[in-house]
């Protein structure tokens, strides 16, 4: 859970957001052909997100703690689980607060797979909201700068060193500040189809931030 979000937005409301936000990017994942979906998380979450995933997606406990472990686990786990010979899987990895992200976003970056060796998809922040790569590289994520500015500049560092070829997905934002709601609430207001559960929390959150603006509130 983003802990930026919380001095703006009570521990419950943050909890809610955060579900309606994994649920939309959850359909949003299954929503793509030919696509196995897991959640990557510590094994303490596993039973409660399997409640919420449902029979379509697999939850899965990762292998050591934080980002970083998180990562290396999803490839891991993918790179384990094929037993195809005839071509390398191609996997991608998200954030769970990601349903505002076009579906062809995601189209794109499995194509770019196809000539590269690993796809990432930068923020504008100086990190990244998605990497992806058709073999697991067990040093190509560290725990060091995961989560600052710096974050996308060490990742390609890294890349390099390994000799991987890269290709970049279009730069994008993900959810980490107040800002950042209000720019998603202003692009689901156009479009809440795209993500209907947090679109809905959004218009709640809007109203009860202009009462509390003006000093309002329910009769």
């Amino acid at each position: 859970m983003k802990t930026r979000l919380s001095p703006s937005l009570s521990h419950e409301a943050v909890t809610d957001f955060y579900c309606c936000l994994l649920e939309d990017t959850l359909a949003l994942a299954t929503s793509l052909s030919d696509v196995e979906v897991a959640i990557m998380c510590p094994d303490t979450d596993v039973n409660e997100l399997a409640q919420l995933a449902g029979s379509e997606v697999s939850v899965v406990a990762q292998k050591g703690e934080g980002l970083a472990a998180g990562l290396t686990s999803v490839f891991a786990h993918f790179e384990k689980d094929h037993h195809r010979d005839d071509h390398p899987r191609r996997v991608i990895a998200f954030n769970s607060d990601s349903p505002h992200l076009p579906r062809s976003v995601l189209e794109n970056a499995f194509e770019t797979l196809a000539a590269h060796d690993v796809v990432i998809g930068p923020t504008h922040d100086g990190g990244y909201y998605l990497v992806g790569a058709k073999a697991s590289h067990p040093t190509l994520f560290a725990s060091d700068g995961m989560g600052t500015s710096s974050a996308l500049e060490r990742l390609l560092s890294r890349a390099r060193t390994l000799e991987l070829s890269v290709g970049l997905a279009a730069p994008f934002y993900d959810i980490d500040v107040v800002d950042d709601l209000t720019r998603l609430a202003e692009e689901l207001r156009l479009v809440p189809a795209r993500a209907p559960r947090t679109a809905a929390w959004l218009r709640e959150w809007e109203l009860v931030a202009a009462q509390s603006r003006t000093g309002t509130g329910p009769s």
